[in-house]
């Protein structure tokens, strides 16, 4: 049986590019099961996505990874496609940090190749459209069985561009954390690991203040009263900040890399 193949994208489903896709992977491996787990990602928001990415995998089954967020599609940026350390995943997409928060995720790169000229493209490519003409179809090859030394042509993992981070920090019983990312529920996403809190001042059930407005450091939504701030670990075990029935970005009136003062109370 083929491996399974995941597929992430910023196209959106009002087009043809999520099927086109879907059909060129399906003709070359008929029997592969393909995930989508998600195509409504801000067009070329290549760092949302990677975070995405970075969290989804986890919950699939380790196998073929395609992920296509390219604004620099036709220019200089390479197509890359990477085994993983850990679990064998071969995760492939362009060349613009993409990739590199999940190849991190699972141990980092044990191979990589450049994939613009893969003997598995389809001919002629498309200036524009990579996404059908160079990752699927190298994608369903990959999945059907094809070697990823044949796919293309070894790189040196050190080149591939990897994402700069904004990094959280403690001071004391302080906690400065950055807004990384938010949903559609105005919940921020913040650069910290539940698990960095063992040992700090923090406790669940007491108090917090976030950037001087007060909250709680509480397990779920209900854990406060409509239209209070609540801290706290989110599905995949990061800190998070919300409102109950409201919009913590709102409220805190912050964009993607502020910084937020978290305080014990």
């Amino acid at each position: 049986m083929p491996r399974p193949i995941t597929f992430l994208s910023d196209y959106g489903l009002a087009d043809d590019f999520v099927g086109v896709c879907h059909a060129v992977m399906l003709r070359i491996a008929p029997e592969a099961r393909i995930v989508d787990l998600t195509h409504g990602l801000d067009r070329h928001d290549v760092r949302t996505a990677a975070m995405v990415l970075r969290r989804a995998l986890p919950f699939s089954a380790p196998g073929v990874h395609l992920a296509v967020v390219d604004p620099g599609v036709g220019a200089t940026r390479r197509a890359i496609a990477l085994r993983t350390t850990e679990e064998d995943r071969i995760l492939i997409g362009p060349d613009n940090g993409l990739l590199s928060l999940a190849a991190q995720r699972f141990g980092g790169i044990a191979e990589v190749i450049d994939i613009g000229r893969s003997p598995h493209r389809l001919e002629p490519v498309s200036a524009t459209f990579h996404g059908r003409d160079i990752f699927a179809p190298v994608a369903a090859h990959l999945a059907a069985g094809a070697e990823l030394a044949d796919a293309g042509d070894p790189i040196d993992a050190d080149e591939i561009v990897r994402l700069d981070m904004p990094l959280a920090f403690q001071d004391e019983d302080e906690l400065f954390a950055h807004a990384v990312g938010f949903d559609r529920f105005g919940n921020i996403m913040l650069d910290v690991e539940h698990a960095e809190l063992t040992g700090s001042g923090f406790r669940l059930g007491h108090g917090v203040d976030v950037n001087g407005r007060p909250g709680m450091y509480a397990t779920t939504f209900a854990d406060v009263a409509p239209g209070e701030l609540i801290l706290y670990e989110d599905a995949y075990k990061t800190l998070a900040l919300a409102v109950n029935r409201g919009s913590a970005r709102e409220l805190l009136g912050v964009e993607r890399d502020d910084e937020l003062r978290i305080q014990p109370r």
